[in-house]
């Protein structure tokens, strides 16, 4: 049986501060972020020591209860320790049966035994210490972070200036050449191969032009573009850094939920512009068919592993408005079946099928010949896997990964018979330009011609959805 955790609250500490006093200079950290500027949900942050992988034998149908039994501890956040990391996509779709290759440039699966664990309640204002094996050691070792934090944290906003871009990212693609995919996309639809599939491709950008310090990149990233389920993960010399806004899997008290995004417009100049641009994106006829197939396939996905009548969508259809764009979402959920793992629910639903099409099989096997080249830790998803059996795991998109020969940023968006190739274009655009401008790196001009004036405004900026 595992050790009680230890829980300490302390005063509260901005977490960008606690990262960079403490986790930030270790070669296995991780930091799970809420946002700069939240004001509901949670992030975590810490350390632990390298595990190879998420777990798959983790029971996940488990009932936590109201409150903890007498005598227990009750844990902030549900998080008490155990695992954070990520899953690739390539390693999902090998997984799942598709034909798959194999990305060198960083680990398709890599996550962090927690050892050392903060949890903020940005809500509430409160912040704890955990220590998920019990040692008294953990606990004295984070409040050192704390205080080297509050010594020497300067002001909020005032930690980075923001990089000119330096340098231009090379593409996988052409325009040119992803026009012709989107093309074949749709021929493989009237062909009935696929009613629906998610096309994506890569930019890239080379250490040889330049070091790439990936916590600094973090921060301008999560400043530019905040998010509810951002994070970085740095698992030795490779880091996901994200700005996602897309939770694939939550798990808790035995209910599963997933959150598809399909669907997208960018933030408009100004607010007349962008809620013309929100408006226009719930009433388009493509966009609700692409986001309603997706709801389908997980739904149909979720039924695999939960008790018969429980899956449901909750909610359809709904935008939600982040700093580059407005996404339209939707709730599937279900009730677990009971012995139900973590890799049962993985090889159920992963790869996430907003991030392949559906038929998910058939997707999966026409873009592996469309795409000619592995995604890698795109298009996977991460996040963290309580020994308790809840679970938390975000899609990974609007990110950067680091390696050790540079970073990629993937992008992409789905293919449906009504899509329009010059939309579908200028959708790959607006998402990339956010992760790689945090590298400090521009678009190649092709593709920043792409990306018209109407990108990311201030004004009008929505608060996303809670952790």
């Amino acid at each position: 049986m595992p050790a009680r955790p230890l829980v300490r609250p302390i005063a509260w500490i901005d977490p960008e501060a606690l990262f960079l006093a403490g986790p930030a200079i270790e070669a296995h950290a991780f930091w799970l972020d809420g946002g700069p500027h939240a004001e509901s949900g949670w992030s975590w942050l810490g350390t632990g020591e390298p595990a190879p992988g998420l777990p798959d034998d983790v029971p996940l149908a488990v009932s936590h209860g109201a409150s903890p039994p007498e005598g227990d501890i009750e844990v902030p956040g549900g998080f008490a320790g155990g695992w954070v990391g990520w899953s690739g996509y390539d390693a999902g779709a090998r997984r799942a049966g598709a034909p798959a290759r194999r990305d060198t440039d960083a680990p398709e699966d890599a996550a962090i035994r927690v050892t050392h664990l903060v949890a903020f309640d940005h809500a509430a204002r409160r912040a704890w210490i955990l220590a998920p094996d019990g040692d008294e050691r953990v606990v004295a070792e984070v409040e050192a972070w704390c205080r080297r934090a509050r010594e020497n944290a300067p002001p909020s906003g005032e930690r980075l200036p923001e990089p000119t871009p330096s340098r231009t990212a090379k593409a996988r693609h052409t325009p040119e050449d992803y026009g012709v995919l989107i093309s074949r996309c749709r021929d493989a639809i009237r062909a009935g191969d696929a009613y629906q599939l998610c096309l994506t491709t890569r930019f890239e950008v080379d250490a040889a032009d330049g070091p790439i310090d990936a916590v600094a990149t973090y921060l301008r990233l999560r400043r530019a573009q905040p998010a509810h389920h951002g994070g970085m993960l740095r698992c030795g010399p490779s880091a996901l850094l994200s700005a996602s806004p897309e939770q694939f899997l939550h798990v808790r008290d035995g209910i599963v939920r997933t959150r598809p995004i399909k669907g997208t417009r960018p933030r408009g100049a100004d607010p007349d512009s962008d809620a013309e641009h929100a408006a226009d994106l719930l009433a388009s006829p493509k966009e609700r068919a692409e986001n309603v197939m997706i709801v389908d396939l997980m739904r149909n996905d979720l039924h695999r592993v939960c008790v018969p009548g429980t899956v449901a969508a909750e909610r359809l259809l709904e935008v939600e408005s982040y700093p580059a764009v407005h996404q339209l979402v939707s709730t599937v959920a279900g009730r677990l079946l009971p012995g139900t793992t973590t890799g049962d629910l993985m090889a159920a639903a992963f790869p996430a099928g907003s991030m392949t099409g559906a038929p998910k099989l058939s997707a999966m096997t026409v873009l592996h010949t469309l795409e000619a080249a592995p995604r890698g830790v795109y298009a996977g998803c991460f996040g963290w896997v309580g020994t308790d059996g809840a679970a938390d795991l975000a899609m990974t998109i609007r990110s950067v990964v680091v390696h050790s020969g540079g970073a990629y940023v993937g992008a992409g968006g789905g293919i449906t018979w009504l899509s329009e190739t010059d939309a579908e274009l200028a959708e790959v655009a607006v998402k990339a330009r956010g992760p790689l401008a945090a590298l400090g790196a521009e678009l190649p001009p092709a593709w920043a011609a792409l990306d018209g004036p109407d990108g990311p405004a201030e004004a009008g900026r929505a608060v996303p959805p809670v952790r």
